[in-house]
């Protein structure tokens, strides 16, 4: 299988869309953030200094979809016709693990996929969790960030096998 992001000399080149056919498509990734468990409670309990830190990376995520062909060189601009972020909360009381996961589900219809804006949902809420924190834990660690499923066009749907951050 060969890279389609090169042409026949090797140098990188937006792909050509242009004759592919417009599909429904849609991705959802997900990513973890891992924190102290005070970190967590003050996420829970909403006393963050910054303010409401779930709601305010839940549009930073959406702006990150938006914004993906600007971050990411050869990433077409699209038309997102949806961007969704849901937060669950992590904590393993046994293996001293607390944090939060993200998903984020992209949606569009069009001739390419949005794998990569859904990526970048996920990715940009995290930071922005993470920025939100910092000053009551700089050890965060953001991890497992990965494309769960992707649908549409002419590879059909992906799933991916096992969840990597469960």
């Amino acid at each position: 299988m060969s890279l389609t992001h090169f042409d026949a000399q090797g140098h990188a080149h937006m792909v050509d869309v242009s004759a592919k056919e417009s599909t429904h498509r849609v991705a959802r990734a997900q990513g973890l953030i891992l924190m102290e468990k005070a970190t967590l409670q003050v996420i829970e309990q909403g006393t963050a200094k910054k303010g409401d830190v779930l709601g305010i990376a839940r549009v930073a995520g959406i702006q990150g979809a938006k914004k993906t062909s600007d971050l990411v060189p050869l990433c077409h601009p699209l038309a997102l016709t949806r961007v969704s972020l849901d937060w669950e909360v992590v904590r393993d009381e046994h293996k001293q693990e607390f944090g939060m996961r993200c998903e984020a589900q992209v949606e569009t219809v069009g001739p390419t996929g949005v794998e990569m804006e859904a990526l970048s949902a996920v990715q940009v809420a995290l930071l922005t969790v993470y920025d939100m924190c910092k000053a009551i834990d700089r050890g965060m660690v953001i991890t497992n960030v990965c494309v769960l499923t992707k649908s549409g066009g002419r590879s059909g749907l992906y799933e991916r096998g096992g969840s990597p951050s469960k």
